[in-house]
């Protein structure tokens, strides 16, 4: 058993797989209802990181290289896949697919993007990993997506803050190096209402890709993903779909 891929539900007729990756302090259970529907033409992975559910005996990996390269060794490649993340999931997804490059392996074929701000604007924020423990839970509280009664047990806080103090780890020593743009489409995805990421930090994800880029706006804050999962997934699905027919079209 792969302990990185989580929820996916084995299906050898799909022509692609979509790998997701989860915000920060999320698991791959945020992608559980991602299977079927718009999505059902391809093979949903949600990508567990270490730290969360079944492996939270396992330390997080704080550091995005590190990270990329684990995700890259974990990956199958046996049919073409796409990219799905969210806020720090989106930077991770553009960096496993850059480390992919690195070791001549197989690339996604369509990297979408979701309420995070580009690479290379990263880090936008001050440093927020380092924080005291009130001042970090503070944070996180007005960042939203954690749920308070998480932030409220003393309990629950021994399990996730380590969880968040990595993961904010990753996003706040990131360094985006130099290197060509993607062969690969890029849709990026933002939310009107997000106080975390404006919305003009997301369309500067263009400068990303040398193919085909696409914005689409959300009406929410930053965890749209929650809102408006339903339009989100048919967006995605019909790109999909897409994508597949001109990869077959092409063979």
């Amino acid at each position: 058993m792969n302990p990185w891929l989580e929820y996916v539900h084995a299906n050898p007729a799909a022509a692609s797989r979509l790998f997701c990756f989860p915000y920060a302090g999320g698991s791959a259970s945020i992608f559980r209802d991602w299977h079927g529907g718009p999505l059902a033409a391809s093979e949903v992975c949600p990508i567990q990181l270490p730290g969360r559910e079944r492996r939270f005996n396992e330390r997080p990996i704080d550091r995005m290289p590190r990270l990329a390269k684990a995700i890259v060794e974990h990956l199958p490649q046996d049919k073409p896949f796409a990219f799905f993340g969210h806020s720090l999931g989106a930077l991770v997804a553009f960096e496993v697919a850059r480390e992919l490059r690195r070791q001549s392996k197989t690339m996604p074929f369509h990297l979408f993007v979701s309420g995070a701000p580009a690479p290379q604007l990263c880090p936008h924020k001050a440093p927020r990993f380092n924080l005291g423990r009130d001042a970090f839970i503070a944070e996180i509280r007005k960042l939203g997506g954690t749920p308070e009664e998480a932030l409220q047990s003393e309990e629950l806080l021994e399990l996730v803050l380590p969880v968040l103090r990595g993961d904010f780890a990753v996003i706040d020593t990131y360094v985006c190096r130099d290197e060509p743009p993607l062969p690969c489409p890029i849709t990026a995805l933002a939310g009107t209402r997000d106080e975390e990421v404006d919305q003009f930090e997301v369309m500067d994800w263009r400068s990303q890709t040398a193919d085909r880029f696409d914005l689409q706006v959300f009406p929410g804050d930053h965890f749209f993903i929650t809102e408006f999962g339903s339009r989100l997934r048919e967006l995605v699905g019909s790109a999909l779909e897409s994508d597949i027919l001109q990869l077959l079209a092409s063979v």
